[in-house]
C-alpha cells in the first residue's frame, strides 16, 4: 500500500511540474509580448475593446504570476496568483467569443486555464494555503 502512495505523490508531483512548467511558459511569453506590446497583440486588444495601458498591466502581473507560482512558499500568494492566471484567461475567453471570433483565437487562452487548473490542482502539500482550524 505505501509503494502504492509513493507512486501516486511521484505521478502527481511530474504531472504538477509538467503543467506548472508549461504554464509558466505560456504567462511568461504571452507577458513579454504584452509589454513591448507587440503590433499584433496591440491589434488584437484593440479589436476586442480595451485601452492599451491594459497590457502593461496584464503583463506585469502575468510575470509577477509566474514569480509567485515557482518559488517556494508564499502559498497564499500562489493562490493568488492561480485566481489571476484563471479570472485573466477565463476574460480572455469570453472577450474572443463577444467578438465572435474565430475559435482558433480561444486555442491559447483555454490552453492556459487547463493547464492553471492541472497545476494548482495537483500542487504540493507544501505550496497549499493550510486551513484554519475550526
Amino acid at each position: 500500500m505505501e509503494q502504492t502512495n509513493n507512486r501516486s505523490e511521484k505521478r502527481n508531483k511530474i504531472i504538477y511540474w509538467i503543467a506548472t512548467l508549461w504554464l509558466s511558459l505560456g504567462m511568461v511569453a504571452t507577458g513579454i509580448v504584452q509589454l513591448i506590446q507587440n503590433k499584433e497583440e496591440a491589434a488584437m486588444f484593440s479589436r476586442l475593446g480595451y485601452p492599451m495601458y491594459l497590457l502593461t498591466i496584464i503583463g506585469v502581473w502575468k510575470m509577477l504570476g509566474v514569480i509567485a507560482v515557482l518559488v517556494p512558499k508564499f502559498p497564499l500568494v500562489k493562490e493568488w496568483a492561480y485566481a489571476g492566471f484563471f479570472f485573466v484567461m477565463t476574460g480572455a475567453v469570453f472577450s474572443h467569443l463577444a467578438i465572435a471570433d474565430a475559435p482558433k483565437e480561444l486555442f491559447g487562452p483555454i490552453l492556459l486555464i487547463v493547464l492553471t487548473i492541472i497545476s494548482w490542482y495537483f500542487r504540493p502539500a507544501n505550496r497549499k494555503v493550510v486551513p484554519l482550524n475550526k
